[in-house]
């Protein structure tokens, strides 16, 4: 509600300051017709981005805007990294607002131009007609034509495991992206990864197994996972992340355990969200000299003699074709952002649940697989968080970082389910609540003055953001959520007896602290569809398997396009886990065929 009423004073500014030049111009009308299409002079203007308010500077002349600079923002580093750049290169380069947003940070794209029409609408410009003039140029048709060892489909943390991983093989490689931007759902994930590591572990009195990290992910999956693959991901899981540490990754001091990972096992970059994977990744991949294609969207896989030899591509109303001397690595993400697919594999999740995926997870390298007979597994297995943002769906914007220290409190004030659970019990619980809604609370143990969450937010941006409310009490904090007050204390006190007795209500079996330091804190949160864990069979060196059981030469995959790793629901940190896994097999194989 806060940021909604942010906008709405924002427009108001705007409408105040019709005749207002902000800068160093001096306040003219509007210029008459034929006079020129704007009033000469540099102006401000803000917008709503995906983090809070976007403020821009746009310099005109009277007939073409010269410059667009970027003052103050608040989005996340590497998810909205190509919107910044981009978008006002492009509003200058078209003398438009007709441009094309999507980037994985669509919050962001859109903030850039709502800021900068606020600004040219002082400049007195016609905003109708900058939206209907000719934006990017996609009809160029040339045909282009590129040949590598390895072609590579996807640049999020699967494809350039794989890219990485095969160029370091002596294969040249190419690696195509739809979006203009690397990183798919891995740069704006948390950032969390499984992984059994001894020495990290140990310093914090932590005993893990490859065991016991195994059954974890085969019984988180209900058991149907394929045992092989887990095993293949659990136990190289470790000489994984060694690899990525060896190229410059750094992790945070701290093993915790991310939502619904079951164990302490979660390690994280010291960079943001998932952006420190991509960037050591990327930085690889163009030192080993792999070709990447930005706004190179796959169409099909071409098939000679029953080989899956290439890729036709479309880029910018080019057709590309490339030419797979040793064979095509998907690696396209899932579709949890694809409505239609979802609710044709499971009806039940509904089409107005909200996402917190890339714009691109659309199931493209499914249903590029499944034209070619590659067997699917699993399409309606569709894992859904408790943690979405109710006006957005993402996961950005709530308070607590560890699952042992916090709570799930719902509209009566209760807790209903363990915090520190499955993701899709967590999920179902939350369902059965009254409008789906809770509140995440947590205390000032685990969000102390200036510290952030997984998504780089601090405590005091999320609280003045108003995604986030703030006591001083717990009393204060319960009538801040409208909730029952007395319930929520009772609730309160009843879980910090647990934490005493180590026997929780609910079964809780991550008992760490209690709520009881002010201030307090407590998000607003609600499902959000997250993760499929359906798509390409693959066995355990990443090659893909047709409807016979067959393997299809030339055809690996890696990633959330596959499925038979995690079963019905999949272990919160195993995706980064597995993209990172099974990218890197999929790239030395196909390398050595």
């Amino acid at each position: 509600m806060m940021r909604k009423t942010k906008k709405m004073l924002a427009i108001l500014m705007i409408l105040a300051m019709f005749f207002t030049v902000v800068g160093c111009s001096e306040t003219t009308d509007a210029p008459a017709s034929g006079e020129g299409l704007y009033t000469a002079g540099t102006y401000v203007g803000e917008g709503e981005g995906f983090a809070g308010l976007i403020k821009v500077e746009v310099t005109v002349d009277e007939n073409e805007i010269q410059e667009i600079k970027i003052l103050e923002h608040n989005e996340s580093a590497g998810i909205s990294d190509s919107s910044i750049a981009n978008i006002p290169t492009k509003i200058v380069e078209y003398q438009s607002l007709n441009i094309d947003t999507i980037s994985g940070a669509t919050g962001t794209g859109a903030g850039i131009l709502e800021a900068v029409e606020a600004a040219l609408v002082l400049a007195g410009a016609d905003i109708e007609a900058l939206k209907q003039a000719k934006g990017e140029d996609t009809a160029s048709g040339e045909i282009i034509e590129k040949e590598a060892d390895v072609i590579v489909i996807g640049g999020g943390g699967a494809g350039l495991a794989a890219a990485v991983s095969a160029s370091e093989e002596g294969a040249s490689v190419i690696l195509i992206e739809k979006l203009p931007m690397l990183g798919g759902n891995t740069i704006r994930s948390g950032g969390a990864l499984n992984v059994v590591y001894p020495e990290r572990q140990e310093r914090q009195g932590i005993e893990d197994s490859v065991d016991k990290h195994f059954e974890d992910t085969y019984q988180g999956g209900d058991e149907l996972g394929n045992p092989e693959l887990i095993r293949t991901l659990v136990e190289n899981a470790y000489p994984a992340l060694r690899w990525l540490e060896d190229k410059g990754l750094e992790l945070q001091d701290e093993v915790f355990t991310v939502l619904g990972a079951l164990w302490p096992r979660s390690h994280e970059s010291v960079d943001p969200l998932g952006s420190g994977f991509i960037r050591v990744l990327q930085t690889e991949a163009e030192k080993n000299g792999v070709e990447i294609l930005m706004e190179t969207a796959a169409e099909e896989l071409i098939i000679e003699d029953g080989r899956v030899v290439g890729v036709l591509a479309t880029s910018k109303g080019n057709t590309v074709t490339l030419k797979a001397n040793k064979g095509v690595i998907m690696a396209t993400g899932g579709f949890a952002a694809n409505v239609d697919m979802r609710v044709r594999y499971n009806p039940d999740l509904g089409a107005n649940l909200q996402t917190t995926n890339s714009p691109g997870a659309t199931g493209d390298g499914i249903i590029m697989g499944e034209a070619v007979d590659a067997n699917l597994l699993g399409m309606d297995y569709i894992q859904s968080l408790p943690l979405g943002d109710p006006e957005t769906g993402s996961l950005t914007g709530w308070a607590g970082n560890d699952a042992a220290n916090y709570l799930f409190i719902n509209k009566e004030g209760n807790r209903f389910v363990s915090e520190a659970g499955r993701r899709d019990v967590m999920t179902n619980g939350l369902i059965e609540q009254t409008d789906s809604f809770m509140h995440i609370v947590v205390d000032s143990q685990s969000m102390p003055d200036g510290s952030k969450n997984h998504f780089n937010e601090t405590i005091e941006d999320l609280v003045e953001r108003g995604q986030t409310l703030k006591a001083m009490s717990l009393e204060e904090l319960a009538e801040k959520m409208n909730v029952d007050v007395d319930n929520f204390t009772e609730t309160i006190a009843k879980y910090n007896e647990a934490v005493d007795t180590g026997v929780d209500e609910f079964e809780k079996h991550l008992l760490d602290k209690k709520i009881d330091q002010a201030p307090f804190y407590a998000s607003p949160r609600v499902p959000t569809a997250h993760h499929t864990m359906g798509g390409l069979e693959i066995n355990n060196e990443a090659q893909v398997i047709d409807i016979n059981g067959n393997v299809i030469p030339g055809f690996y995959a890696a990633g959330e396009v596959t499925g038979g790793i995690h079963g019905s629901n999949r272990l919160g940190g195993n995706a980064i886990t597995d993209i990172i896994t099974f990218g890197r097999i999929a790239g030395k194989n196909v390398a050595g065929n």
